[in-house]
């Protein structure tokens, strides 16, 4: 019988061969399925690409005030009439691999995959062009892996159905570059009215960097930011060879010539409003930039189109056409909050920048917040300081000079109330030092003041910047006796299937006891009545109270009725000095103008008294209760129990008993009230 022994050899030999069966099998398998999913892949049509919808601003009558961005502001162009610039740069920055890879650069990916996994979070995207391009036109923005996987398929289906040109071509064409410009066609003329093909090189690694955070890297908005995002493209680019190191340092020092942000478009209705309501759309309710320009919002907003109109057409007619003067005016609905009209400048299509929300010095519009806090501390409307040159010492030997306007002082004892209606600087800077500096800023933070201030002397005369929004709302809660409302621009916000997602309600906040914020109410009509308001007295048809401010380089008044309570500041954006008699009459005009058309169609009302205030007439030569026969009663209300309660017996003949001059009775006629109101 004969024995057969297996070679080894070909034992190893046979397995080998099974398993390159099995490989070549697979392999088969694997490129059929490849083959049957792409060619199922090409023969779908690709989905109907995301269109974005436009957001409406509207007015609080429902009128529209503006429109992100009518659609989109797109213009497609095709890819040679492209600047190569912008193609080299876009290559750099966003997809160096473009031209290498079927959609998915997988060494990105493996990368990316690395970092999220390290730091447990989608810390760093892999993206090609395709893939972004594949989130613009079908996906959210959502970091879920659902989404990834998604917009993977979508890019395999674009690789498909598009050459790669094509596909860099509507990448071009399809990206947002902020301020409403979606493609490279609109961004070219939005910030540099030129078209994509005329771009210089360094025009193109500015637009080229935007869409990273088109917000973020506003040149309008954040020039610091877009320079520097502006030299990441310029250094990508010569990483990827497509520069010369000195050829990217000489573009990155090349100047930009940005169009003008008005010259883009009409200047569609209160601009700076517009703006203001897109930056707390961001910032307060979350909202992202494609949401807002793409999301097709409804967002309803507080405006009055009339009000806003008066205050635009008050601010041509009136500020001088022959220098600079810039000009901020907020008018606020104090029992709401709403602000029913908002101007940030003079024009905006050649100044985007909103002074509304810029920080300047008040002057003596400061004052009532010091003297709201002396009232709270004790003080009348009758209690006196001497008022003359004085120096004050602070912080350990530090000396504070103050001078009032002109140089001019009674060298007297001055009561609160003229103090206020003459604008007397030493009275105010010795309130703030008999309160100490810190409960005044308490005060200040109470009435909505939210900017830096430092327990300084100065401070009672507006030495700290703040600005015109804050002071608005500061003298909204005087005229709301006290409560403060949450400062309101939109009252709601809708998506485009009309989901609610902001939606608004007024608030107030008691802040100041009523009987206090009347008592310095009624103090500040004085200023309009015989104080430095005085010159536009014929021009107020109704009671006002407020205060004005001037220093050498800002003149503001802030003031309210009972329905309106507005701040205007007037100067100029490089602080060259004001013609500060001139100008500071200008910004009173300026206001009662205003105020006088914007209330027009409403009948003029008296400022509500509240419980725990009593008003009599005072002889202002002793102080006293006034007689009949006192020659110029003054009427001033006080906090119920603080009044005097002695008479005046300067004026009385001999054994004549006093008798109170007559005052104004609850049953009197509106008219016969005002007469009183109107009385010095």
């Amino acid at each position: 019988m004969q024995v057969m022994w297996d070679d080894p050899q070909l034992g190893w030999a046979r397995r080998l061969k099974r398993l390159l069966v099995r490989l070549f099998v697979m392999t088969g398998l694997v490129a059929l399925c490849t083959i049957t999913v792409l060619l199922y892949l090409r023969a779908q049509p690709l989905p109907k690409g995301n269109t974005a919808a436009t957001t409406v601003i509207l007015a609080a009558d429902g009128s529209v005030l503006d429109e992100l961005h009518r659609g989109q502001n797109r213009k497609p162009v095709p890819l040679s009439t492209i600047s190569p610039h912008v193609i080299a740069a876009t290559l750099a920055v966003e997809d160096r691999r473009f031209f290498e890879h079927f959609g998915f650069d997988w060494r990105r990916m493996a990368k990316a995959i690395y970092v999220d996994v390290k730091e447990m979070r989608f810390a760093e995207g892999a993206s090609t062009i395709t893939m972004q391009l594949a989130r613009n036109l079908y996906l959210s923005h959502e970091k879920t892996v659902a989404r990834k996987l998604k917009e993977a398929l979508y890019a395999l289906q674009l690789e498909l159905h598009y050459s790669k040109t094509r596909i860099l071509e509507l990448y071009l064409n399809q990206i947002y570059y902020g301020h409403g410009a979606y493609g490279i066609q609109a961004a070219a003329q939005t910030y540099f009215g030129k078209d994509a093909k005329d771009l210089t090189l360094a025009e193109s690694a500015l637009l080229v960097g935007l869409p990273k955070g088109p917000s973020l890297y506003s040149p309008y908005r954040h020039f610091d930011r877009a320079k520097a995002r502006q030299k990441v493209v310029l250094d990508a680019m010569v990483a990827a060879g497509y520069l010369r190191p000195e050829e990217a340092a000489s573009a990155f020092a090349e100047p930009l010539r940005l169009v003008p942000p008005g010259a883009r478009t009409r200047e569609p209705v209160a601009p700076y409003f517009r703006d203001a309501v897109v930056d707390m759309l961001e910032e307060r309710y979350g909202l992202t930039e494609e949401q807002i320009f793409r999301g097709g919002l409804r967002v309803h907003t507080t405006l009055d189109p009339k009000i806003q109109r008066a205050a635009e057409e008050v601010i041509k007619q009136l500020l001088p056409k022959d220098r600079p003067l810039q000009v901020a005016l907020v008018a606020v609905d104090p029992q709401t909050g709403a602000v029913r009209a908002l101007v940030g400048g003079r024009d905006y299509r050649a100044s985007p920048y909103n002074r509304a929300f810029a920080r300047r010095q008040p002057g003596s519009t400061f004052k009532p917040v010091v003297y709201l806090a002396a009232l709270e501390n004790g003080f009348t409307p009758l209690t006196l300081q001497r008022s003359e040159p004085t120096t004050f010492t602070y912080d350990n030997g530090k000396t504070y000079t103050p001078k009032n306007f002109g140089d001019k002082y009674p060298n007297a004892d001055i009561p609160l109330y003229r103090a206020i209606a003459q604008s007397d600087n030493i009275y105010a800077v010795k309130t703030l030092m008999f309160l100490g500096p810190d409960k005044v800023i308490e005060t200040a933070r109470r009435l909505g003041i939210t900017s830096p201030l430092q327990p300084y002397p100065s401070l009672a005369l507006g030495s700290m910047d703040v600005t015109p929004f804050e002071m608005a709302y500061a003298y909204a809660t005087l005229a709301n006796l006290g409560e403060r409302p949450k400062p309101l621009l939109v009252t709601r916000v809708e998506d485009a299937n009309g989901n609610v997602l902001v939606d608004e309600q007024p608030e107030r906040v008691r802040v100041a006891e009523a009987a206090h914020a009347y008592v310095l109410t009624h103090m500040l009509q004085g200023v309009f009545a015989e104080g430095t308001g005085s010159p536009v007295r014929s021009l107020l048809k109704r009671p006002a109270a407020g205060k004005t401010g001037t220093t050498d380089y800002d003149a503001w008044l802030s003031g309210y009725t009972p329905h309106l309570a507005v701040t205007v500041w007037l100067g100029y954006d490089d602080k060259r000095p004001l013609r500060t008699a001139s100008d500071g009459y200008l910004a009173k005009r300026l206001w009662a103008t205003f105020v006088e058309r914007a209330l027009a169609d409403a009948q003029p009302a008296l400022f509500p008294v509240p419980d725990g205030v009593t008003t009599v007439y005072i002889d202002p030569g002793t102080g006293k209760l006034a007689t009949e026969t006192c020659p110029h009663p003054k009427r001033l209300a006080f906090v119920s129990g603080t009044e005097p309660t002695d008479y005046c017996q300067a004026h009385l003949p001999a054994g004549k008993r006093p008798v109170p001059p007559d005052q104004p009775d609850a049953s009197d006629s509106l008219w016969q009230r005002l007469k009183h109101w109107w009385r010095p």
